[in-house]
Protein backbone atom coordinates (compact mmCIF):
# COMPACT_ATOMS: atom_id res chain seq x y z
CA UNK A 1 0.00 0.00 0.00
CA UNK A 2 1.29 3.45 -0.92
CA UNK A 3 2.47 5.42 2.14
CA UNK A 4 3.35 8.67 0.39
CA UNK A 5 1.77 11.11 -2.04
CA UNK A 6 2.99 14.03 -4.10
CA UNK A 7 1.29 17.42 -3.87
CA UNK A 8 2.58 20.64 -5.46
CA UNK A 9 5.76 18.77 -6.37
CA UNK A 10 6.55 17.82 -2.78
CA UNK A 11 6.48 14.27 -1.39
CA UNK A 12 4.12 14.09 1.60
CA UNK A 13 2.83 11.28 3.79
CA UNK A 14 -0.43 9.58 2.82
CA UNK A 15 -1.77 10.07 6.37
CA UNK A 16 -1.27 12.80 8.95
CA UNK A 17 1.75 11.88 11.09
CA UNK A 18 0.97 11.16 14.74
CA UNK A 19 3.57 13.72 15.80
CA UNK A 20 4.22 16.86 13.77
CA UNK A 21 7.20 18.91 14.85
CA UNK A 22 7.83 21.00 11.74
CA UNK A 23 6.07 22.09 8.58
CA UNK A 24 7.19 23.27 5.16
CA UNK A 25 6.09 26.77 4.16
CA UNK A 26 2.90 25.55 2.45
CA UNK A 27 1.74 23.14 5.18
CA UNK A 28 -0.95 23.77 7.79
CA UNK A 29 -1.57 21.98 11.11
CA UNK A 30 -5.34 21.43 11.60
CA UNK A 31 -6.31 21.02 15.24
CA UNK A 32 -9.29 20.86 17.57
CA UNK A 33 -9.86 24.01 19.58
CA UNK A 34 -12.42 25.66 21.78
CA UNK A 35 -14.41 28.69 20.71
CA UNK A 36 -12.58 30.90 23.21
CA UNK A 37 -9.23 30.06 21.61
CA UNK A 38 -7.70 28.99 24.92
CA UNK A 39 -5.02 26.70 23.47
CA UNK A 40 -3.83 25.22 26.74
CA UNK A 41 -3.45 21.52 25.96
CA UNK A 42 -3.19 18.78 23.39
CA UNK A 43 -2.83 19.63 19.71
CA UNK A 44 -4.10 23.16 20.41
CA UNK A 45 -1.10 23.84 22.61
CA UNK A 46 1.23 22.47 19.92
CA UNK A 47 -0.46 24.75 17.37
CA UNK A 48 -0.06 27.73 19.72
CA UNK A 49 3.57 27.04 20.63
CA UNK A 50 4.80 25.97 17.19
CA UNK A 51 2.50 26.84 14.32
CA UNK A 52 1.08 30.33 14.86
CA UNK A 53 -2.26 29.68 16.56
CA UNK A 54 -3.33 32.84 18.36
CA UNK A 55 -4.64 32.91 21.90
CA UNK A 56 -8.26 34.04 21.85
CA UNK A 57 -8.92 32.87 18.26
CA UNK A 58 -10.76 29.55 18.20
CA UNK A 59 -11.74 29.21 14.53
CA UNK A 60 -9.89 29.27 11.23
CA UNK A 61 -6.45 29.93 9.82
CA UNK A 62 -3.74 31.50 11.96
CA UNK A 63 -0.13 31.28 10.85
CA UNK A 64 0.42 27.66 9.86
CA UNK A 65 -2.49 26.36 11.88
CA UNK A 66 -6.24 26.00 11.34
CA UNK A 67 -8.57 25.71 14.35
CA UNK A 68 -11.77 23.63 14.28
CA UNK A 69 -13.84 24.03 17.48
CA UNK A 70 -14.66 20.73 19.18
CA UNK A 71 -15.50 21.67 22.78
CA UNK A 72 -18.90 23.39 22.42
CA UNK A 73 -21.29 20.42 22.47
CA UNK A 74 -21.98 17.25 20.54
CA UNK A 75 -20.66 16.07 17.20
CA UNK A 76 -23.45 17.94 15.41
CA UNK A 77 -21.98 21.24 16.62
CA UNK A 78 -18.58 20.36 15.10
CA UNK A 79 -19.85 19.48 11.61
CA UNK A 80 -20.43 23.06 10.34
CA UNK A 81 -16.85 23.96 11.27
CA UNK A 82 -15.50 20.86 9.51
CA UNK A 83 -17.59 21.73 6.43
CA UNK A 84 -16.19 25.28 6.48
CA UNK A 85 -12.66 23.88 6.77
CA UNK A 86 -13.13 21.55 3.78
CA UNK A 87 -14.42 24.44 1.65
CA UNK A 88 -11.49 26.59 2.80
CA UNK A 89 -8.99 23.87 1.85
CA UNK A 90 -10.59 23.46 -1.58
CA UNK A 91 -10.33 27.23 -2.11
CA UNK A 92 -6.63 27.21 -1.14
CA UNK A 93 -4.87 24.61 -3.31
CA UNK A 94 -1.55 26.37 -2.60
CA UNK A 95 -1.72 24.95 0.95
CA UNK A 96 -1.53 21.38 2.24
CA UNK A 97 -3.53 20.57 5.40
CA UNK A 98 -2.62 17.95 8.01
CA UNK A 99 -5.80 17.14 9.96
CA UNK A 100 -5.05 15.85 13.44
CA UNK A 101 -7.48 13.59 15.33
CA UNK A 102 -9.57 16.62 16.22
CA UNK A 103 -11.98 16.09 19.09
CA UNK A 104 -10.43 12.75 20.06
CA UNK A 105 -8.24 14.02 22.89
CA UNK A 106 -9.37 16.54 25.50
CA UNK A 107 -12.85 16.92 23.90
CA UNK A 108 -13.44 13.21 24.55
CA UNK A 109 -14.95 12.01 21.27
CA UNK A 110 -14.02 8.75 19.58
CA UNK A 111 -12.54 8.45 16.09
CA UNK A 112 -15.69 6.69 14.89
CA UNK A 113 -17.74 9.74 15.93
CA UNK A 114 -15.50 12.37 14.30
CA UNK A 115 -14.24 10.61 11.17
CA UNK A 116 -17.64 10.71 9.37
CA UNK A 117 -17.56 14.50 9.57
CA UNK A 118 -14.62 14.37 7.12
CA UNK A 119 -16.38 12.22 4.49
CA UNK A 120 -16.33 15.13 2.01
CA UNK A 121 -12.58 15.55 2.56
CA UNK A 122 -11.82 12.13 1.09
CA UNK A 123 -10.25 12.69 -2.29
CA UNK A 124 -9.51 16.38 -1.70
CA UNK A 125 -5.84 16.33 -2.76
CA UNK A 126 -4.58 18.93 -0.28
CA UNK A 127 -6.25 17.45 2.83
CA UNK A 128 -4.34 14.75 4.71
CA UNK A 129 -6.36 12.78 7.27
CA UNK A 130 -5.21 10.67 10.22
CA UNK A 131 -4.98 6.99 9.29
CA UNK A 132 -7.68 6.11 11.83
CA UNK A 133 -10.14 8.52 10.15
CA UNK A 134 -9.21 7.30 6.67
CA UNK A 135 -9.71 3.66 7.64
CA UNK A 136 -13.12 4.41 9.13
CA UNK A 137 -14.15 6.25 5.95
CA UNK A 138 -13.31 3.34 3.59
Amino acid sequence: METIRRYNGIIRPKFTPVFITELTDDEVFVFGSNLAGAHGGGAARIAYENFGAEWGVGVGLMGQSYAIPTMQGGVETIKPYVDDFIEFAKAHPELFFYVTRIGCGIAGFRDREIAPLFKEAVGVPNICLPETFANLLK
